[in-house]
């Protein structure tokens, strides 16, 4: 039941059926109770009937992946991936889209984002001794890690709520943890790629006098021209990017992967 009251506190839109409607139904269908196509019921019953006739197949796969982890080494993670934000749908909303959509009237409904952005945030702010300040010039020693500062986060801080109730949300970006990965950055504005956009190539240029374009950038748009409109100015805290001295992670105690608060100043309002 509490889950119900706290999903009613969203603003739905109205549905809209497209192409992949029948795939995301099929998925889960919340009519029915069904995913893939089976309630649970069903699901367990296959699970049972597996079980009972499959027994040597079911410990080999176990065998198998015990021995596929046991070969690499501890201090290597299993799950590397790139780019990622927050916040993301709970999962009492709609959680087969990336939209994140509220009313700002409702003190409710903006408080179910900001809350996951504060868990999100929270060992951020948590002290550790094996942090330290970093900069440009001053990367970390070995066996430390850097701290991501949270004081210079313009108006995407806490006290502020991340800008949802003014109608101008706050997205961090993250860069999730990939091991032993070094980015290959563009730090001269001299061999810029060809379709980087016009305001990063500007920017970039702007911090070649005080050499902090050891970075890998962050640019953000619309897929459309259209969306470009939609979304309007866009501004990046505490820097347009994540600095190369981040990198390499690895697993080192205390680290945390550096994050970009990405601030809408003026989105127009129901449209997506």
């Amino acid at each position: 039941m509490a889950d119900k009251k706290v999903a009613e506190q969203y603003y739905a839109p109205p549905p809209k059926l497209g192409k992949w409607e029948g795939f995301r139904t099929f998925l889960w269908n919340s009519e029915t109770s069904q995913c893939l196509g089976r309630t649970g019921s069903s699901w367990a019953l296959l699970t049972f009937s597996y079980e009972a006739y499959h027994p040597d197949l079911s410990r080999a796969s176990v065998r198998w992946l015990c021995n596929r982890r046991s070969q690499r080494r501890r201090a290597e993670p299993d799950l590397q991936s790139r780019l990622g934000f927050r916040p993301t749908p709970p999962e009492y909303g709609n959680v087969e889209s990336r939209l994140i959509w509220y009313k700002a009237s409702d003190n409710g409904n903006v408080g179910i984002w900001t809350k996951l952005i504060d868990e999100y945030l929270k060992p951020y702010s948590q002290p550790e001794d094996n942090r330290v300040d970093c900069s440009f010039k001053n990367p970390p020693p070995e066996g430390k890690v850097c701290k991501v500062p949270l004081d210079e986060l313009g108006r995407c801080t806490k006290e502020n709520q991340y800008s949802f109730k003014a109608k101008k949300p706050c997205i961090f970006l993250k860069l999730n943890k990939i091991f032993n990965w070094v980015p290959d950055v563009y730090n001269t504005s001299t061999n810029l790629p060809e379709k980087m956009p016009q305001d990063l190539k500007d920017h970039i240029k702007t911090k070649e006098v005080s050499k902090e374009t050891d970075m890998v950038w962050v640019s953000c748009g619309g897929e459309n021209p259209a969306d470009n409109e939609h979304i309007g100015a866009i501004q990046y805290y505490p820097r347009r990017g994540f600095p190369a001295y981040y990198f390499p992670y690895k697993n080192i105690d205390g680290y945390l992967p550096p994050v970009v608060a990405v601030y809408f100043e003026e989105p127009k309002s129901k449209y997506m």
